[in-house]
């Protein structure tokens, strides 16, 4: 017979609960233990009490997953009874729960909290998402709630997990070393909601050098050259998570710098993600629906116009109104920095003609200035492994390894290839270090944007590219292979086939990465 766990518990707000984490299978004297809940208080009290109960056999402890916990339950059924979840102890384990993700070098902590199933925390590292941790549905949604309404500082005044809701930690008491602060989103499900934190790393003391991110030199001194420009509008453009945010305030930061703080830098965010030095950031007032965020996202872009700045900066153009704003404020004399979701520097005007903006006004060099765009690839380890050393384990694990390597092989010399190595202590077992920004950056001109105003954007990018130097991402991505710096493969996932940059290899002379 398989028993679970009795009696009343402080931490849970019933025994079902415990239930999910340790259960006593009287049948081989064990004691199952939620592996994610080993060393918990009020887990360890249940395993003692079991023991306790059971003294003239000796019973041992197996750290297993949840999964396997839920198939022993059904021999048995467990007592329920209303408890309290201690609501400090909450914010410890949510405290704790940030510093691992520290730690660990996260990007994101994703909470899926689900009525039907266990609930799941997982972090987001290197742009891959991990599963850390398991918790039963009302101990996840006590987190949660704990985290909105008592570590939040920005946020609604009441927690609805049936709404889309955003928030803000910037208290650093709540926050471990190395945090600026976490901005918090979330979203209904089906069975549930979601809660994705976005750690915001603290980073005072950082370079402000592009190239340090990955930006090559010549890519570095063309957004220089837009830094210089008195006005125009400048954005940057990717898909959520490519790093868009920290480029943009490194380049604030080194133009507040170089410029001595002469400069009024007036940014409109929602809210404000990075301290930036030297300038006016300002967050947009939370509003309880979209209608009214977006109502008062336009009204702060209209008040920072209007408080003598030199150079604005609009956290996204997100909708029509807030790109005509972004526009409005390039044209009478201000410089203009953005981001902006599109796939490439090119498809910045496709996205633009999408929100409305006329083909006429964003085809003016002196208007739309500067389009870049970038993705993060992952940096590897020195414990990265010869590209063709893994063939058989390729071969063994990709379908169409062989069509993989056909189509590498025509655009790159193997020998000068690595792959995601096994890991070891420096990159925390994971072969990855961290991430490198492969970018394509475009300084418009009269002639660019005259062929893209009568349809020949393909014309135009090759101008772009033989006159300006340009390279894609996917060209950028192939430098940084030959290099070594990333895996190809890895690469294509985030970039495309490489082998769409082959004409760029046959060219004579090619960039630095």
């Amino acid at each position: 017979m398989v028993t679970s766990t009795f009696q009343q518990d402080t931490q849970f707000q019933s025994d079902g609960d415990l239930e999910q984490v340790v259960l006593f299978d009287d049948r081989e004297n064990v004691i199952l233990i939620s592996k994610d809940h080993v060393f918990q208080a009020h887990v360890r009290s249940a395993v003692q009490r079991i023991k306790s109960s059971h003294k003239d056999s000796p019973i041992t402890e197996r750290h297993v997953g949840m999964d396997e916990i839920a198939k022993r339950r059904l021999d048995g059924v467990g007592q329920k009874a209303e408890n309290v979840i201690d609501k400090t102890e909450m914010q410890q384990h949510a405290a704790a729960l940030f510093l691992r993700a520290v730690k660990m070098k996260a990007s994101d902590i994703h909470i899926r909290v689900s009525e039907r199933g266990r609930c799941q925390v997982l972090f987001r590292i290197h742009n891959d998402l991990t599963q850390i941790e398991q918790h039963p549905y009302t101990w996840a949604h006590a987190l949660c709630t704990t985290i909105y309404h008592s570590m939040a500082d920005v946020s609604d005044a009441t927690f609805e997990e049936g709404s889309r809701q955003d928030a803000r930690i910037g208290n650093k008491n709540k926050l471990p070393q190395g945090l600026d602060g976490i901005r918090i989103a979330t979203t209904p499900m089906v069975d549930g909601f979601v809660m994705v934190l976005r750690m915001l790393y603290d980073a005072s003391g950082a370079s402000n050098d592009l190239r340090e991110l990955g930006y090559n030199a010549n890519q570095t001194a063309r957004i220089a050259f837009l830094k210089r420009r008195p006005t125009g509008l400048n954005l940057v453009a990717g898909p959520t998570g490519s790093g868009k945010s920290t480029t943009l305030q490194r380049t604030l930061a080194s133009l507040i710098e170089e410029t001595e703080g002469t400069r009024h830098v007036i940014t409109v965010e929602d809210p404000p993600e990075y301290p930036i030095p030297g300038a006016v950031q300002t967050p947009v007032t939370n509003a309880p629906t979209e209608e009214l965020r977006a109502a008062a996202f336009q009204q702060a872009i209209k008040g920072a116009m209007r408080v003598d700045p030199d150079i604005i900066m609009i956290g996204e153009i997100r909708d029509t109104p807030s790109a005509r704003l972004a526009f409005q404020a390039a044209m009478t004399g201000h410089q203009v920095w953005s981001t902006l979701h599109a796939n490439g520097a090119f498809h910045t005007v496709d996205r633009l003609v999408d929100l409305g903006v006329s083909l006429e006004l964003m085809t003016d060099p002196a208007i739309l200035s500067g389009m870049i765009c970038q993705r993060l690839l992952k940096t590897l380890c020195t414990c990265k492994r010869p590209f063709k050393s893994m063939f058989d384990h390729y071969k063994e694990h990709r379908p169409n390894f062989d069509e993989d390597l056909n189509r590498i092989t025509s655009i790159l010399d193997i020998d000068d290839l690595y792959a995601q190595g096994p890991g070891c202590d420096a990159c925390n077992q994971t072969g990855i270090l961290g991430r490198t920004v492969v970018a394509e950056v475009v300084v418009t001109d009269n002639t660019m944007m005259g062929l893209i105003k009568v349809g020949k954007l393909n014309d135009a990018i090759e101008y772009w590219k033989r006159e300006h130097k340009g390279i894609t991402m996917v060209e950028h991505a192939i430098l940084k292979a030959q290099k070594g710096l990333v895996d190809p493969l890895l690469s294509e996932s985030i970039v495309g086939p490489l082998d769409g940059g082959k004409s760029f290899l046959q060219s004579a002379a090619l960039p630095k990465a």
